[in-house]
C-alpha cells in the first residue's frame, strides 16, 4: 500500500513514516497541504493521512483540491487532528473524509482504521490516469517521467534534467508521451501547470505570485500571460468569477 502522509509537524511525519513504512507500505511525505496537493497528482497513493491544521494551505482546503481533480478524487483521506471539534469534523466528512483520528494518536489505532477503509474499497492506483499503449518499457519510462514532471511543477525547468535521470533521450520521451497523452513532454508540463494553478485559484485563497511559482514561474506577469493564453482569461479573472458563482 502506498501513503503519503501530510502534516507540518516533522515529529508526527516520522513517527507515521517509520511504523506504516516497518510494516511493509510505500511511504511519502508533505510538509503542507500544497506539497501534498502536488505529490498525490505524481504519486496517486493509495491512501493519505493528512493533518487539519497546516500553514499554507490547510487540511480542508487540500482536500477541496483533492476532490476537484479526477486522478485523485476517489483517493482515501483520513484526517489526522489535534482538536477535533464536532464542527470540524462535519465539515470534512461532507467533503468526502473517511475518518478522523485525534492527535496525540494510537499507532495501531491507525493502522486498524486504514486496514479496514482499504478492504473496503483501496483506490485503483492509476486507473484514471493515462493509458499508455505498447510495451511494459513504456508503461514505466511514461509512469516515471509523469511522476518526475508533476513533483517538479515547481521548478522553472524539469524537463531538461529528465531524459537524463531516467537514463534516455528526449525523442523517446516524445513519442512515448505522445502515444500516451497525445502531448509532447513540454506540452504536457504546461497543461499539467494550469490545470493544477486553476485548481488552486478556485479552491484556496493563496496569493496570485505566490501560485505563480508554485507552477514554476517567476513573476506574475509570465505566469498569467501563460494562464491568459491557455484559457483566454487572466488568473484574477478566473478567481473572482469562481467566487462570484
Amino acid at each position: 500500500m502506498r501513503i503519503l502522509i501530510i502534516d507540518d509537524n516533522p515529529d508526527d511525519r516520522l513517527l507515521l513514516a517509520e511504523y506504516f513504512g516497518g510494516i511493509g507500505c510505500r511511504i511519502f511525505v508533505a510538509c503542507d497541504g500544497q506539497d501534498g496537493f502536488r505529490k498525490a497528482l505524481a504519486i496517486i497513493p493509495d491512501l493519505i493521512l493528512m493533518d487539519v491544521g497546516m500553514p499554507v494551505c490547510d487540511g480542508l482546503t487540500t482536500t477541496r483540491l483533492l476532490r476537484s481533480v479526477p486522478d485523485t478524487r476517489a483517493i482515501p483521506i483520513c484526517f489526522l487532528t489535534a482538536a477535533g471539534q464536532p464542527a470540524e469534523r462535519v465539515q470534512g466528512l461532507r467533503l468526502g473524509a473517511i475518518d478522523y483520528v485525534s492527535k496525540p494518536f494510537d499507532l495501531k489505532e491507525v493502522h486498524l482504521r486504514l486496514s479496514i477503509h482499504a478492504r473496503a474499497g483501496r483506490y485503483a492506483c492509476g486507473k484514471n490516469t493515462a493509458a499508455c499503449p505498447g510495451d511494459t518499457l513504456d508503461t514505466r519510462l511514461f509512469r516515471d517521467a509523469r511522476y518526475h514532471l508533476l513533483a517538479r511543477l515547481h521548478e522553472a525547468s524539469p524537463v531538461p534534467s529528465l531524459a537524463r535521470t531516467l537514463s534516455t533521450n528526449t525523442l523517446r520521451l516524445n513519442l512515448v508521451f505522445k502515444r500516451c497523452t497525445g502531448m509532447t513532454v513540454s506540452q504536457f508540463l504546461f497543461e499539467a501547470r494550469m490545470q493544477y494553478a486553476t485548481s488552486l485559484l478556485t479552491q484556496t485563497t493563496i496569493d496570485i505570485q505566490t501560485i505563480a511559482e508554485a507552477v514554476g514561474y517567476g513573476t506574475r506577469q509570465n505566469f498569467s500571460t501563460a494562464y491568459r493564453k491557455r484559457f483566454g482569461a487572466s488568473p484574477n479573472e478566473s478567481r473572482i468569477k469562481q467566487f462570484d458563482v
